[in-house]
């Protein structure tokens, strides 16, 4: 099978990876069904990367119909370790600009329909979650973005919505009130999912516009969106390309360990269906606990 070290989640707008050479794509079948697209695998900046477009080609599915388990996984089937996650984002306070790209280092759950854990069936697993986005990754990203000439923000709450309707005004004033920065839809799964796998993730919000919260949001175009939009995967592109070509070869987090301490169901009472359906995520555990 081909491999990869760096995974890229293309959300709306980002839908290919320009820049890839060498491509090859794969479509994979994980123990959690099949992810969103085919991978496409390639070489960038000389390094070896998996681009994943999250609503498949054509945009035709929606965040809450997502296989967010499938997508993680098949990125832990192909080797990568790092995930740069791309995602559209409606921005919630007015210092956040269209055009401007957030690094959200924490996210609040508004979702209400989706699984998001690899876990149950006779295992249980508590990672820890306080800082969901690994720092390491963060401060590549910041820094490619000042290297792209793309104003990059680091900090801030990613709202995870469920939607897929946008919010009421209501809703978005009492967002605002709890100070959030942006809102989305896909993030949070992602991030908590790669947490299980023991895979970097870091997102690069996007934003195309006000929240509905705005007193010109209703003046916004179609053409206006559209516009934002196309900007938006130009200055991805950039900023993805910087990142990659300055990414550590090593990694110095506690990312690739975050299941050592996690995992509280005793080894011989884990069901062998679900032992072997985890398999890829905790064998190297489960065989030094067992000496299998």
């Amino acid at each position: 099978m081909s491999r990869a070290e760096i995974g890229i989640i293309g959300g709306s707008g980002l839908y290919s990876m320009p820049g890839l050479s060498r491509i090859r794509e794969v479509r994979l079948k994980t123990p959690f069904g099949k992810p969103s697209e085919a991978y496409v695998l390639g070489t960038l900046e000389g390094r070896r990367v998996a681009f994943l477009a999250r609503h498949g080609r054509g945009h035709r599915i929606l965040p809450t119909e997502l296989n967010f388990r499938a997508n993680i996984h098949g990125f832990k089937q192909l080797g990568v370790e790092r995930i740069l996650s791309i995602s559209a984002v409606g921005s919630l306070k007015e210092e956040h600009k269209p055009l401007d790209f957030v690094i959200p280092e924490q996210f609040f759950d508004r979702t209400r329909h989706r699984i998001d854990t690899f876990f149950g069936n006779g295992i249980v697993a508590h990672i820890a979650f306080a800082d969901p986005i690994c720092p390491e990754l963060a401060r590549v990203v910041e820094t490619a973005c000042k290297t792209a000439g793309v104003t990059g923000k680091r900090g801030g709450t990613y709202l995870c919505m469920e939607g897929p309707q946008f919010s009421t005004r209501a809703e978005s004033n009492v967002y605002r009130s709890w100070n959030m920065d942006v809102i989305g839809m896909t993030n949070l799964q992602e991030a908590k999912l790669a947490r299980e796998a023991e895979i970097c993730y870091v997102t690069i919000a996007m934003v195309t516009d006000y929240d509905c919260w705005h007193p010109r949001h209703d003046s916004v175009t179609v053409d206006q969106i559209v516009a934002v939009l196309l900007k938006n995967a130009e200055n991805a592109t950039r900023v993805i390309r910087q990142t990659v070509a300055a990414m550590p070869s090593g990694r110095d987090c506690k990312c690739g360990s975050a299941l050592a301490h996690a995992i509280l169901t005793d080894r011989d009472k884990i069901p062998a269906a679900t032992r072997q359906k985890l398999k890829l995520i905790l064998d190297k555990y489960l065989k030094s606990k067992t000496g299998q």
